[in-house]
């Protein structure tokens, strides 16, 4: 009767340890591919405008979601959602180029969003933007 005592004992030990290891797993891969829950979808985000490189782009969270403002040639301003319309990749700015890249499939934004490349079905999203007193206002 020991035998099988101890036989039950290490099988359950076994199952546990199978069921702890694939929770270890299955948490960061659902909580990767779950949905951000956003903050406020009612705010809005200020950025003081010395921060804004006169040639580049500042990126931030808006709404639980990457944007960008970026100065474009004339000197005006443009703020976008940062996310690619393709697959939902972050764009990153290229500054040589005056132009955003999405580094998974190589779509080309112009600074007002719109589509100049690549496999992007739409614009990147514009966001409204003010600037008063030194300090741009996004949203």
């Amino acid at each position: 009767m020991k035998e099988d005592e101890r036989r039950l004992f290490l099988m359950t030990c076994i199952g546990g340890a199978a069921v702890v290891a694939a929770g270890a797993v299955a948490y960061p891969v659902i909580s990767y591919l779950a949905p951000r829950k956003g903050k406020d979808d009612s705010g809005v985000v200020t950025i003081p405008e010395k921060e804004l490189p006169s040639d580049g782009a500042k990126f931030f969270q808006f709404h639980g979601k990457a944007a960008v403002v970026v100065r474009k040639m004339d000197g005006s301003l443009s703020a976008l959602s940062a996310v690619c319309t393709h697959l939902g990749c972050i764009v990153r700015w290229e500054a040589k180029q005056g132009e955003f890249l999405c580094p998974c499939h190589g779509g080309r934004f112009a600074t007002d969003g719109k589509v100049l490349g690549g496999p992007p079905p739409r614009p990147l999203e514009q966001l409204k933007v003010t600037v008063a007193n030194g300090v741009i206002t996004i949203g």
